[in-house]
């Protein structure tokens, strides 16, 4: 099985242009591709993962990724599959974010010489002459052939901005440039950005010709891949400091039963042989291939040492309770009151909730527990004591846990 009908087996493919060409190039290490990340945030989030996952599965095959950050397209909004026009970033923003992505994705893709290439569309775009612009790139695209499109139908009632309107001609001129200077003959992108790429590849065959090599694929479910970047507490980011490993753990430990071996096959690297047996499991089964899917992603993201100390959390926290990995609320003589603290009072203080608005409610609801004893009364109270040793553990639904100590 080559590379290519193994993306295919594992689910990562949705639309192909080309494919027979796509098939060759990339069977035979011969492609040069990019995926482009817009740098809106100081990390990447798990709504990128299966990009880099597959950006690394295509280098090992001998194929050559570019990971084209998009310190100019930033500059403006996206309006693919948005309803809101994007908030804008001062250049000072966009520059840090950009070397906060370079350095989580070297622990996905090798860098090094030249088997890799790192590349912001800045050094290309900010310098641009609009009038050249309109001459060489506008008059190739046709306002009423874009406005078919479904990224740009979704803002027609609401209003699209002329500056959203020329995110597809930006796009598409990304490729063309990477085309001409580093020889990129292929790009992958999320299937919401479908009209884009075709833009991109339409663009450099009209202007070198329909033979020249351009060809677009794009990503089963990685519009679902980014809705997984966000979760009720909010974002779940690959940066440590912002999402610990035994949070990224947990994360994964409680996929739900029917997309576990789903993600199993398009994020891990384990043998599809090996995935194949897993189709069967059910019950308690699926248990277990939720623990293998968290321990294989946080040790890619986190590394070994990291993903077994969040396993081994995580069963100590199931087992009896208590777990010293997990994240931690240190509590001081001042956050109590008469000696002891109120539970509405403790969510809000190890962070679980924002408010004792929220904090009542999720009591009220039945969503927290302390030790595995679920909290039925607002008015409960805990005494110094209490966090002395180990502690206790805090839970807010099925994924949030804080350890509480003094």
């Amino acid at each position: 099985m080559g590379i290519y009908e193994e993306l295919k087996a594992r689910g990562l493919l949705a639309q192909v242009t080309d494919e027979d060409e796509i098939r060759e190039l990339i069977n035979n290490g011969k492609a040069t591709f990019y995926i482009g990340f817009d740098p809106t945030a100081d990390s990447l989030h798990v709504g990128h993962f299966m990009a880099l996952c597959l950006m690394k599965r295509l280098q090992e095959a001998g194929n050559k990724p570019i990971a084209l950050i998009g310190g100019g397209t930033a500059m403006i909004g996206d309006p693919s599959g948005r309803t809101d026009m994007r908030q804008m970033m001062t250049t000072e923003t966009i520059e840090h974010n950009c070397e906060c992505f370079r350095k989580q994705m070297s622990r996905f893709i090798d860098f090094s010489e030249g088997k890799a290439l790192m590349v912001n569309n800045a050094d290309w775009l900010l310098g641009l002459n609009y009038i050249e612009m309109l001459r060489e790139v506008g008059a190739h695209f046709s306002v009423n052939r874009m406005l078919t499109a479904e990224c740009y139908k979704q803002r027609m009632e609401k209003g699209l901005s002329f500056l959203e309107f020329n995110y597809m001609i930006m796009q598409s001129y990304d490729f063309y440039m990477l085309f001409q200077k580093y020889g990129c003959n292929m790009q992958f992108g999320g299937d919401d950005q479908w009209s884009n790429m075709l833009g991109g590849t339409e663009l450099i065959r009209r202007k070198l010709g329909k033979n020249a090599c351009a060809m677009t694929i794009t990503l089963l479910l990685n519009s679902e891949g980014k809705k997984m970047g966000k979760t009720q507490s909010g974002a779940v980011w690959l940066d440590p400091a912002k999402t610990s490993p035994f949070e990224f753990y947990q994360y994964w430990r409680n996929v739900a039963d029917a997309d576990v071996l789903k993600c199993i096959r398009m994020l891990t690297f384990l043998p599809l042989e090996e995935i194949d047996k897993m189709d069967s499991w059910e019950g308690a089964q699926l248990n277990t291939a939720k623990e293998i899917l968290a321990y294989e992603l946080t040790k890619m993201v986190h590394g070994e040492e990291e993903a077994k100390k969040a396993q081994e959390a995580a069963k100590a926290l199931f087992s009896q309770g208590a777990a010293a990995d997990m994240p931690t609320t240190i509590l001081t003589g001042d956050d109590l009151t008469d000696g002891a603290i109120d539970i509405l009072t403790l969510l809000v203080k190890s962070g679980l909730v924002p408010s004792k608005a929220e904090a009542r409610r999720a009591v009220q609801q039945g969503g927290v527990a302390v030790n595995g004893e679920k909290v039925s009364d607002i008015h409960t109270g805990y005494g110094a004591d209490t966090f002395s040793g180990d502690g206790i553990v805090l839970k807010k639904g099925k994924k949030s846990f804080r350890k509480i100590v003094m």
